[in-house]
């Protein structure tokens, strides 16, 4: 009964938030131009759904509670997690964990050319808007779920941990794409906030390729990338490279070219056409 009832309440407050922001940003948007429809709000809301929210229910709610749970009863790693802490400090130790595991993949998803393939569909977008929060191939939101969350198995944290940190994650997401002018200050160098979320979504390789955290900076400002600056960051956002329009071509899309077993995947369908680019830059 707990566990439905924290269910109903984070569904409560995410919806809550996103009615917010929609009134945010019509009220104080940062780019009115992003106000516009793209055409991409259905494969926006499709890959929310389908992948980021089932990817993660599925695998961080549901197997990845079972291991920790298991780790626990079998006490080998029940002495490592500080159990004893507070709980906001427990929260705290297992969000920087966690940073670290999302740090490394979000940086290999741009300095890698075959996991680039993947997260290029979030940063085609052409808006920043909360609507496209969840615009991650599957693949690369399970990468960074592997990446990420065997840290805090490992570390026998407990399952209110995972739900205080996913659902943290989800929050600060929402918040990092909205479109709605805000101002941070010194938060700017604790938190991935929307001002550095934009510069990260630039198409200057030297703004983009920088604010790789997810939720913290602290992995940033520790390896050289984090990026703030007072000037305004450009609006005009997204990739060089080709993407479909249609959801269902994102999710296909970054296999094409791929081989496999010594072939060409989508070889026949795309004669005549580019194949995507190999380098890792928006």
């Amino acid at each position: 009964m707990a566990n439905d009832y924290a269910f109903l309440a984070f569904n409560v407050a995410y919806l809550t938030l996103a009615a917010v922001l929609f009134c945010a940003e019509r009220l104080w948007p940062y780019e009115r131009d992003w106000l516009k429809n793209d055409g991409q709000i259905g494969a926006d809301l499709a890959h929310t759904v389908l992948n980021k929210s089932a990817v993660q229910v599925m695998v961080a709610v549901g197997a990845a509670f079972g291991l920790a749970e298991v780790a626990l009863r079998d006490g080998g790693l029940h002495d490592v997690w500080p159990s004893d802490w507070a709980m906001p400090l427990q929260v705290a130790l297992a969000m920087v964990l966690v940073e670290a595991g999302l740090y490394t993949a979000h940086r290999l998803a741009h300095e890698w050319p075959f996991l680039w393939r993947f997260h290029a569909v979030h940063h085609s977008s052409t808006r920043l808007t909360f609507v496209n929060t969840g615009r991650f191939h599957v693949v690369d939101t399970t990468a960074s779920i592997l990446m990420s969350q065997p840290i805090l198995f490992l570390a026998g944290a407990p399952i209110e941990i995972f739900k205080w940190v996913s659902a943290t994650t989800a929050f600060i997401g929402m918040l990092t794409h909205c479109n709605v002018d805000m101002r941070f200050g010194w938060l700017n160098y604790v938190f991935n906030t929307p001002v550095l979320h934009r510069f990260h979504h630039s198409r200057d390789l030297a703004e983009g390729n920088k604010n790789y955290g997810e939720n913290l900076m602290l992995f940033d400002l520790l390896c050289g990338t984090h990026y703030y600056r007072p000037y305004r960051p450009s609006s005009r956002i997204g990739i060089d490279q080709p993407m479909p329009a249609t959801f269902l071509g994102q999710l296909k899309h970054p296999f094409l070219g791929l081989k496999l077993f010594g072939r060409e995947i989508g070889a026949t369908r795309r004669r005549g056409r580019s194949a995507p680019a190999d380098a890792a830059g928006l």
